[in-house]
């Protein structure tokens, strides 16, 4: 009696046992952290990566020497990840800035006084860039919209002039901050050129930028900006130097690594000059 209770007990723990093993998902598991996952894994549907910018400036130094009238910078770029569908829509647009190097500057405003032009109010800017050049596919108006411009401190009407005192939304200082804009776009330092960026191919574009005969000396920034449906994607940078060459490179390193003696030099050099005109131009 005894025994056959005992196969009986055995006969229905092992059918327990087996129970599990005949369901209808017999694929092998494993656990991760408590939560049971399949061994394989579903393929995961690829992703549209986001789109990059690269440029290439076709000279990295330019030499100003004595004979120096301007001349012109070409700048290359490829875009990554472009999407085909907007691409053949053309909706891609690229914006290629040149910044000079920065200083600080003072507007002054001259005012009549008893007949006699003098310096009435003032205003100085920090780190304003001395050239600004700008290149683009379109219109500006036609690719984005001001406040995007001025987020990025792009385009000559919209980057970011820092007064040293007082603040942006000060009447008077806005009125400096666009006087400043306009003489040095009279004087052609501040250029904007509309369509001279242009795509040679699908993914490969090519900026011109001018540059005139009073570029200044010094590091230069160069940006390439790339918008998609107005739409701010992102930017790549890369220098340029402007140097002196020949002798005007030696006499501005010896005013410089020399300032003492060139300035005795430049005065004895006046002096000399002044005797040998009135030894020249002597009346008897």
């Amino acid at each position: 009696m005894k025994t056959s209770f005992a196969k009986t007990l055995f006969a229905t723990l092992l059918l327990s046992a087996l129970l599990p093993l005949q369901s209808g998902d017999t694929a092998p598991r494993k656990k991760d952290r408590g939560q049971e996952v399949p061994a394989v894994n579903a393929l995961l549907e690829p992703q549209q990566l986001p789109e990059t910018i690269e440029i290439g400036l076709s000279t990295e130094t330019i030499a100003i020497a004595s004979n120096f009238n301007g001349t012109n910078l070409t700048i290359f770029g490829a875009l990554d990840n472009a999407d085909p569908l907007i691409r053949r829509q053309a909706r891609y647009d690229i914006i290629v800035v040149l910044e000079g190097p920065q200083r600080n500057l003072v507007v002054r405003e001259k005012s009549r006084y008893l007949g006699v032009w003098v310096n009435a109010d003032s205003e100085t800017f920090q780190s304003v860039p001395l050239s600004y050049s700008l290149a683009s596919t379109r219109p500006l108006q036609d690719i984005t919209d001001e406040r995007t411009y001025r987020q990025l401190s792009l385009g000559v009407n919209y980057f970011s002039l820092s007064p040293e005192y007082g603040t942006l939304t000060d009447p008077n200082t806005i009125r400096f901050a666009q006087e400043l804009r306009e003489l040095k776009s009279r004087q052609g330092i501040y250029t904007q050129n509309v369509g001279s960026v242009e795509f040679v191919s699908q993914t490969l574009f090519r900026a011109t930028l001018a540059l005139s005969a009073n570029v200044p000396v010094g590091r230069h920034k160069a940006r390439a900006l790339l918008f998609r449906h107005g739409v701010f994607i992102g930017e790549a940078t890369s220098h340029l130097n402007i140097v002196k060459a020949g002798l005007e490179q030696q006499i501005f390193e010896a005013a410089h690594q020399y300032s003492l003696a060139y300035g005795l030099f430049a005065v004895f050099l006046a002096g000399l000059t002044g005797w040998i005109g009135q030894v020249l131009f002597r009346k008897d």
